[in-house]
């Protein structure tokens, strides 16, 4: 690229693709610190004293910060469960804001998704955050993806030829931006257990000698060209 030579365009920062790629990064963030005080949470109740212990014992994870917020630690008590209850309810409070945070998010995330690619959220499997992960993919200026096999080598699903004699493979594609590419492997995934073509064809390509694996790399492929229309759009 220093050499003159590249040809590519660069991806812009201008638009509701940047303000989406921000967004994200603050909502991965916080669900990677939720699950972490979640685990702390599940920790310090499986070495509580017994009363703590029974009372956190067999909470769905749903209900589990909750749970843990509402604790009321009374001062003057036995030290070690006034500390315990003091050090869960704090970490659940923390989760409660945390989800109350994830909620804002992703409702300015769902409005800025259907302002900018209000077609793609029709498409079977994809969801808002797969939608808005791969619109950051894309960027502000998915023209310079000027096709579809471009996006494809963009998210990393382009089959590499890994032919050995007479036998014709393909190998799974390391480059590409991995986060785009696990968006349409989840895509890929929903279909597999609910769309009843996806699920024909993958017993079809599984009785066929295919592997799991072999069979979601090339769904990958199809997926990105079905969603690459709906990224371009003007």
């Amino acid at each position: 690229m220093l050499s003159g030579r590249a040809s590519g365009i660069a991806k812009s920062a201008d638009g509701d693709g940047e303000a989406i790629r921000v967004l994200l990064v603050a909502r991965r963030s916080g669900r990677i610190v939720r699950i972490k005080y979640l685990n702390q949470i599940r920790h310090l109740g499986f070495t509580a004293p017994d009363e703590l212990r029974e009372r956190l014992r067999d909470i769905p994870p749903d209900r589990l910060a909750g749970t843990a917020a509402a604790l009321r630690p009374t001062a003057g008590s036995d030290t070690v469960i006034y500390a315990t209850k003091l050090a869960i309810a704090t970490l659940g409070r923390r989760v409660v804001a945390l989800e109350a945070d994830a909620r804002g998010l992703d409702a300015v995330l769902d409005t800025l998704v259907r302002r900018r690619a209000p077609s793609l959220l029709e498409i079977y499997g994809v969801g808002i955050h797969t939608a808005a992960i791969l619109l950051v993919a894309a960027g502000d200026n998915p023209h310079r993806l000027r096709s579809e096999a471009a996006f494809a080598h963009l998210c990393g699903v382009a089959p590499l030829r890994a032919s050995s004699g007479k036998i014709d493979r393909h190998r799974l594609n390391p480059g590409g931006n991995r986060q785009a590419n696990h968006a349409l492997w989840r895509i890929v995934f929903t279909r597999m257990s609910g769309d009843e073509r996806t699920r024909k064809y993958v017993a079809r390509r599984l009785a066929e000698g295919r592997s799991t694996r072999e069979i979601m790399r090339v769904l990958k492929r199809y997926v990105a060209r079905e969603l690459y229309p709906h990224l371009v759009r003007d």
